[in-house]
């Protein structure tokens, strides 16, 4: 009688112990993000401080629509003298549309003090493809048309058709470091020689389970500047820790 108890027993609780070792998985996050900050001082001969922050918030469902948002303030000054103020914003929405291929629809904004542009929008619409598509390399080029409206000092908001295209890569190199590059560049169709590029390389690596620090080069070139007085290009070389969420 005791086996037979031990046995019934036994059955009884086996399916129990079956269900809590098949228990499913938590859902993946339907929202990612980060928020990130920099800051470099220097005193002496010359006294300089440049601090940026940084933020970026994905909507994936894990559907075939994914939505993408990241802003950047840039800021710095020397001997008390502002040398650098420049906020940019990306606003995309994509929705695949069979295997690697994807359209997508985004909104930029960009304000560059020292460039002269008090303002620049730039709504797209256009046809992207992952060329590679996997968990350690991912590239992928985009393309496609829109408008363009930029007001510069003592100046009308000039409007303007446009064409854009670019791409970007991203390459884990280890568990913890990743290499990330884009490119992106949009012309006025009232003259194409009047065009905007950027162009972004950088390293990523955890430090934490949530906490990055990414060092990053950025390039912007404004081929038409609203006046001989102003450069073309613009670059900088900033360092940011990021928290993730």
């Amino acid at each position: 009688m005791l086996k037979r108890g031990l046995l019934l027993l036994t059955l009884a609780l086996a399916p129990a112990q079956f269900v809590r070792g098949q228990a499913p998985q938590a859902p993946p996050d339907v929202y990612t993000g980060s928020f990130g900050g920099g800051i470099a001082l220097t005193g002496g001969n010359t006294d300089t401080k440049t601090f940026n922050l940084t933020f970026d918030l994905v909507r994936d469902p894990k559907t075939k629509n994914v939505f993408k948002t990241k802003a950047a303030y840039l800021r710095g000054n020397q001997n008390d003298v502002l040398t650098l103020d420049r906020t940019t914003i990306n606003i995309r929405d994509e929705y695949t549309l069979s295997g690697r291929t994807f359209v997508f629809g985004q909104v930029d904004y960009l304000r560059d003090q020292f460039k002269q542009i008090i303002f620049l929008w730039a709504p797209i619409g256009g046809l992207g493809y992952k060329l590679i598509n996997t968990d350690a390399t991912k590239l992928e080029a985009r393309g496609g048309p829109g408008g363009i409206f930029e007001k510069n000092p003592g100046k009308e908001t000039s409007k303007s058709g446009a064409l854009t295209a670019g791409e970007s890569f991203q390459q884990k190199v280890s568990s913890t470091a990743t290499i990330t590059e884009a490119l992106a560049t949009i012309w006025k169709t009232k003259d194409f020689g009047d065009s905007l590029t950027n162009f972004s390389v950088g390293l990523t690596t955890s430090i934490a389970s949530k906490v990055e620090v990414k060092v990053e080069f950025l390039d912007s070139y404004k081929s038409k500047p609203p006046n001989a007085l102003v450069k073309k290009n613009d670059t900088a070389f900033v360092t940011t820790f990021v928290v993730k969420f």
